[in-house]
């Protein structure tokens, strides 16, 4: 069974995160994403839940990671200048392999920008915006259902992979309303549980350590220092640093088949849109208003890891264009993985590209 309900898209992520099993919020309200701090306040008390309001965005993360290390499945939700203050501690949940969801409704900038009006200016900081290297998960939601549904999925990919997971809306995904359709349940994939007298950080075959949960017996010692199989600081030999970066990053990138998450329509086309987050509309009107264009249409949920191989699914690609509320930022991604042109559609103060603008820029490189 399932209901019909007509949701703001950030009620839709709120509720997503309850019905994957989140029981922790901790976060600071900022426009756009302050519905859904609202939202998990009301609810998350009447399932036995937590939600904590911190002093600002840098303790908000900080209190995430320390719940998800009790075993809760926990989450935060900002916005421009407060995702830039998250960084240092993403790094460090990252670096511990702490399992969390921050969800990013961006707005423009730099600095105060627009607080009320969307961006798409913050997918290249969630990919390296902390120091180091490391993988992360981005999810691009682009309609109030995929809130919903791209929300539970970054808490199952979370505790899959040990790795803080990004929700990547924008404001006009974040508040337009829609019909949206609610399962009675959704799926909820556990962490794994470390096997007792097994390191805490020696990974499985995967790349990914069982996880130690705090109150049941383990003795667990969590650094954000390079750190060896038993978490214990070893900062100073390079072999160790080396291939301690090298798993956080290949237990990622050596996933990115079964992350990915995109759709190819129309794949016979020589101009190809790509588009996630609210252009996506845009691409989606003019592909229903022009059936006979011969257009392609690679829609992607999933950003990062990016999926450098979908591109070449249009064999008989010319060109590709790429609208994005930004000034190009996946558009120089797509470009390292593709031999045809790429064409960047960058739009910034806060509106979506028209579908007359998508077609004369068909037409001009047509």
């Amino acid at each position: 069974m399932t209901r019909t309900e007509f949701w703001q898209g950030n009620t839709a992520c709120a509720e997503g995160a309850l019905a994957a099993g989140c029981r922790f919020f901790g976060g600071y309200p900022i426009t756009p994403s302050t519905e859904i701090a609202e939202h998990m306040a009301v609810k998350l008390p009447k399932k036995n839940g937590v939600f904590i309001q911190m002093e600002d965005e840098i303790a908000s993360i900080a209190s995430v990671i320390g719940a998800s290390w009790t075993g809760a499945r926990a989450m935060t939700a900002t916005s421009g200048p407060g995702f830039s203050l998250m960084m240092e501690n993403i790094g460090f949940a990252a670096m511990t392999e702490t399992p969390c969801v921050i969800v990013n409704i961006q707005r423009g900038g730099p600095s105060t920008g627009q607080p009320t009006l969307g961006a798409q200016g913050d997918m290249m900081q969630c990919r390296f915006g902390s120091h180091g290297d490391y993988a992360v998960i981005a999810l691009c939601p682009a309609s109030v259902q995929e809130m919903y549904e791209l929300t539970a999925r970054a808490f199952n990919l979370a505790d899959k992979y040990r790795v803080p997971v990004f929700l990547m809306a924008d404001e006009v995904v974040g508040h337009m309303r829609e019909k949206i359709i609610i399962p009675d349940s959704v799926e909820q994939v556990p962490r794994k549980a470390l096997v007792k007298g097994t390191l805490p950080f020696k990974p499985d075959s995967d790349l990914v350590p069982g996880f130690p949960q705090f109150g049941k017996g383990y003795g667990v010692h969590v650094t954000g220092l390079t750190h060896d199989e038993r978490g214990y600081p070893c900062a100073t030999n390079p072999k160790l640093h080396e291939t301690l970066v090298m798993r956080l990053v290949d237990k990622i990138e050596s996933a990115r088949h079964e992350i990915a998450d995109y759709d190819i329509i129309n794949p016979g086309a020589e101009q190809v849109f790509i588009a996630y987050g609210a252009p996506v509309r845009t691409v989606q009107q003019v592909m229903h208003d022009h059936p006979g264009d011969n257009i392609g249409f690679l829609r992607l949920r999933t950003v990062w890891p990016f999926p450098e191989y979908a591109p070449g699914e249009f064999k008989n690609a010319r060109r590709f264009l790429v609208p994005e509320m930004n000034l190009g930022q996946i558009a120089r991604e797509i470009e390292r993985h593709v031999r045809v042109p790429v064409i960047s559609l960058p739009k910034l103060g806060g509106e979506l590209h028209t579908p007359s603008e998508l077609l004369a820029a068909l037409e001009a490189y047509r």
